[in-house]
């Protein structure tokens, strides 16, 4: 199969050689640990600081152990990988880049936003397919308390959340890819394109995160000729419930009604009632943690065959928030099955 046959449509690729995800792990803080999906993490911290003297060390530290517990899982060494690609929110990708300096792995740095994670899971199968590496590793991070005094207000304020506001999750996924194995497969990567309706409220990242989110699944469809019908989950990042349902109605005026196959990592990682999270979860962890824990292990189980994990990131930072910009969004699609 030569690269023409690779790209189907406009921006999705078919896998000749679909990798294998044989091993993922999930860490996540305890809020997290303390929701409807805790007993599919492999990890839950005690406290947020993870024994560590900052948020930042404490994501950073996160991430770190989970990479090192999948590379453990697998029953390989450090120097078996041979790619680690992996992002976060922090500035300069702070919490992969301490990490992977504690790491022998070549290291590549990403930043998506929140949709780092089908990103760097999408380069890493690519790159697995192009027949340049034998396993890589495809891993992110977010901390609430880091992002809340890096994008919003320092925690000791006290600020009010809006009711669209979404709580950032604590939390580190990674995934280990091979060519080896009898485990979920990835067969289509779909790369995203920026969207921006105007959107200035940093709190309603659902409402500025939506329209990437539904041009890539309506693009995705196209350009595979695929539908619904053909997932049994369709898994957003982080849009929130005011995001979830903004999705599902600009999907309708495209003709597809997903609404029978469609979760939100965002609006099922939290009891958003008891836990005050008001719209849901955001963050790089929220999409990284369902896949690699509750998503993963579904596939494993036999009760998930067909997964389009959709994670979605608000392409914004302080800078450009005091300065008057508004929100772009990016959501990048991979597809994962299990037969």
């Amino acid at each position: 199969m030569n690269n023409e046959q690779k790209k189907v449509g406009k921006q999705t690729v078919k896998l000749q050689n679909p990798p294998k995800i044989i091993c993922t792990t999930s860490i996540v803080g305890p809020k997290e640990g303390d929701g409807p999906l805790k007993d599919y993490f492999d990890i839950i911290l005690r406290d947020d600081t993870n024994g560590k003297e900052s948020f930042e060390k404490a994501e950073s530290s996160m991430m770190y152990t989970a990479i090192k517990e999948t590379i453990k899982k697998a029953k390989l060494e450090e120097k078996d990988i041979d790619y680690l690609l992996a992002g976060d929110l922090l500035n300069q990708l702070a919490s992969s880049s301490f990490a992977a300096r504690d790491m022998n792995i070549p290291f590549i740095g990403l930043y998506g936003a929140c949709s780092t994670m089908a990103e760097s899971l999408g380069l890493a199968s690519l790159l697995m397919d192009g027949g340049y590496a034998k396993y890589v590793i495809a891993a992110t991070s977010s901390h609430f308390s880091s992002a809340e005094r890096q994008f919003r207000f320092p925690l000791e304020y006290g600020a009010q959340r809006s009711e669209v506001a979404q709580w950032t999750v604590t939390g580190a996924g990674s995934i280990l890819l091979s060519n080896e194995g009898d485990n979920p497969y990835v067969t289509y990567v779909t790369t995203g394109i920026v969207k921006d309706y105007g959107i200035k409220d940093a709190s309603n990242m659902g409402a500025a995160m939506a329209p990437a989110a539904v041009d890539t699944i309506y693009r995705h469809f196209q350009d595979t000729g695929r539908t619904p019908d053909d997932y049994d989950i369709i898994a957003t990042g982080d849009l929130g419930l005011v995001g979830k349902e903004i999705t599902q109605k600009l999907l309708l005026e495209y003709g597809y009604d997903i609404k029978d196959v469609y979760i939100d990592c965002g609006a099922v990682i939290y009891d958003n009632e008891r836990q005050k999270t008001n719209s849901g979860a955001s963050g790089c962890g929220c999409s990284a943690v369902v896949t690699c824990g509750y998503l993963y292990k579904k596939m494993l189980k036999g009760e998930i065959g067909k997964l389009l994990l959709v994670s979605t990131g608000a392409l914004m930072s302080t800078t450009t928030s005091l300065q008057g910009e508004t929100i772009p969004g990016i959501a990048h699609a991979v597809a994962i099955e299990y037969s």
